[in-house]
């Protein structure tokens, strides 16, 4: 291994220029790679068995189960009752529907662990009904999106278990753990602001449920909550893995799709089938691709070069955690989230863990930063899908997001510095 300045600019400069011109971002990883290691003299069979490895774990097998289980429920009419159980809950109060709005990301995150699939789903549910009763429609896409950021937190994230690969021996188990609070944390901090700004100016009041009504409701909705249970509860609980875990939600939302709510057909099972395998197919490349480019990033140094580059600016502890957040949510802003993941993990975190950072305690950070930047410009997915589904400009879904952002901004800090809202639970469960 050496430090070749012509090796990282071959690196490092081919990717951001196949970047620029639109190259797919996974087929810029690995030619740049290749580039570097012909440059570096590097056999080329090394990196092709890098990229094999990369993807060759167990704990990656959860990723296609998931993503599985998440169209089987978006087809499957859970988020349909989803969305009834939570306006059921906090519907009736002033500002009741946003109030469903945030409490339907959380319920959904927690059973599908994408905010995109977050705001695909419950987004042309939530949002109509919201500009009927009144709230403006670029404040309604803004809310579905912030509190889709959620999904990405709470377990079963699949982002956390890109991370976990590629932080290399940190746990799925407690990454998804340490990501409740923290998700918790940012759904209360929204519903804090919406039950502030429902005041100010005057928002509609919910629908209102008779008991009977709430009881029928809240029966219809507990088949497809709890996929909630299997994941989270048995993880908790030790009873399976977050491989496991993955398996039992992905056959118990089956079940509940085609026999118990029945709006599932045996017809629908091959068009999610390869709903499911475009997206595990591109997750996978982009993995084995970012293995092959963090090999030769390892080779030439590039992780320890920035990390004595920023440790020789300050060893401040608390100046070099907001520089990272900062680099984080720039680099967020102009990158899709599992490259950035991949990316930026082997960079930053030896630079955290030199100053006491958990690796557990980082993943939580990371993936609130780079969440973040799914509702910035110029590639933020979840603010592009969520102003198609509610037939609202870009631009004005961007002003609307504003005060949301200053909201996550707050629980991010409180995240970062206060380790306990990451570690209380993976400490209690697998001690520390």
């Amino acid at each position: 291994m050496t430090t070749d300045p012509v090796g990282i600019a071959i690196l490092l400069g081919s990717f951001a220029i196949l970047v620029v011109i639109k190259f797919p971002v996974s087929l810029a990883l690995a030619l740049s790679a290749f580039l570097a290691a012909v440059h570096l003299n590097i056999p080329l069979s090394a990196i092709t068995q890098k990229m094999v490895s990369s993807v060759d774990s167990i704990s990656l097998m959860a990723i296609p189960f998931f993503i599985l289980a998440g169209e089987i429920m978006s087809k499957g009419g859970i988020s349909d009752r989803i969305v009834s159980f939570a306006n059921v809950i906090v519907g009736r109060v002033r500002g009741g529907l946003a109030m469903v709005n945030c409490l339907d990301s959380l319920f959904f995150g927690m059973i599908s662990g994408s905010a995109v699939a977050d705001v695909s789903s419950t987004g042309p549910i939530i949002i109509p009904m919201m500009k009927k009763q009144g709230y403006p429609g670029p404040f309604a896409v803004a809310l579905t999106v912030s509190s889709a950021c959620m999904s990405l937190i709470l377990p079963p994230s699949h982002n956390m278990i890109i991370y976990a690969t590629s932080a290399g021996n940190v746990s799925v188990g407690k990454l998804f753990m340490a990501g409740l609070i923290p998700g918790y944390l940012l759904g209360i901090l929204l519903m804090i602001y919406v039950l502030i700004l429902a005041r100010v100016l005057n928002l509609p009041y919910g629908g209102k449920f008779t008991l009977k009504e709430s009881l029928k409701i809240a029966a219809d909705s507990i088949f497809g909550l709890f996929t909630m249970v299997i994941i989270i509860g048995g993880v908790f609980l030790g009873i399976v893995t977050a491989s496991e875990s993955s398996v039992l939600a992905c056959l118990w939302a089956l079940i509940v799709a085609l026999f118990i709510y029945k709006e599932l057909k045996p017809k629908d099972i091959i068009p999610i089938l390869k709903n499911a395998l475009k997206t595990i197919a591109i997750v996978m490349t982009l993995i084995a691709a970012a293995g092959a480019f963090g090999f030769v990033m390892t080779w030439l140094r590039i992780p320890s070069l920035i990390t004595n580059t920023l440790l020789s600016i300050t060893d401040n502890k608390i100046v070099l955690l907001l520089l990272v957040n900062l680099i984080l949510l720039l680099l967020g802003s102009i990158m899709d989230m599992a490259p950035m993941i991949l990316i930026c993990t082997p960079v930053l975190l030896p630079v955290v863990t030199s100053i006491g950072i958990d690796p557990v305690h980082f993943g939580v950070i990371l993936i609130y930063n780079l969440g973040i930047g799914l509702l910035t410009p110029p590639v933020g997915t979840c603010l592009f899908v969520g102003s198609a589904i509610g037939k609202v400009k870009v631009e004005e879904t961007i002003k609307a997001l504003l005060p949301f952002y200053g909201v996550m901004f707050v629980g991010l800090m409180l995240v970062t510095f206060i380790p306990a809202i990451s570690m209380a639970i993976p400490n209690m469960m697998f001690g520390k």
